[in-house]
């Protein structure tokens, strides 16, 4: 296939937003798969900064980023994402270059634990207040259970009605798949 799936797709998009030394978020570490990419993407001289509710997904993380001997890179919160700015300290602010999202629920965790629309779209307020011009946010929305459906729809709703003279806004998606395929929301702040 030479369409990009939905996870390559988010990837690459990283991949051509950060270089050696950024500073970037991972908004949802889950099991630590993004935070251990971005972490190599950054170098030595750069920093990851991941949040994530569940315990568990603190823990996941830090196993994964100790085994490829990564955890200098990074900073994890076991906090919500909504509370990235006052946790970020703000000398890094301006130089946040790049955050990807996950939304839904931890993989492998309890379906009962997800992310909610009003907590993203403040953390997404918060990073085009701080991130640099050209800064990427990246969500990759799953919504196949019925709180993915409810925050898809108010995600949708507020990413529309961004002015386009302070972000770009493309949604990746594949239309012709079954059980609600996961799509990705990019926004690149002007």
């Amino acid at each position: 296939m030479k369409l990009q799936r939905i996870l390559n797709f988010a990837h690459s998009l990283l991949q051509s937003a950060v270089s050696n030394g950024d500073i970037v978020v991972d908004a949802t570490v889950g099991n630590g798969h993004d935070t251990e990419m971005l972490a190599k993407l950054v170098g030595d001289s750069g920093h990851v900064f991941g949040f994530d509710i569940q315990e568990e997904a603190i823990a996941n993380t830090q196993v994964r980023l100790a085994d490829h001997k990564l955890n200098s890179r990074v900073t994890l919160f076991a906090k919500g994402h909504e509370t990235l700015k006052e946790s970020i300290p703000d000398k890094f602010h301006p130089f946040i270059t790049a955050t990807i999202f996950n939304l839904g629920y931890l993989p492998g965790g309890s379906k009962n634990i997800v992310t909610h629309g009003n907590t993203t779209i403040s953390a997404i307020e918060q990073l085009l207040e701080i991130m640099p011009k050209e800064g990427i946010i990246i969500l990759v929305v799953y919504h196949g259970h019925p709180e993915g459906a409810v925050e898809r729809d108010e995600l949708l709703q507020y990413v529309t009605k961004l002015d386009q003279k302070k972000a770009h806004v493309l949604k990746y998606e594949f239309i012709n798949q079954i059980n609600n395929p996961p799509f990705i929301i990019a926004i690149e702040k002007r």
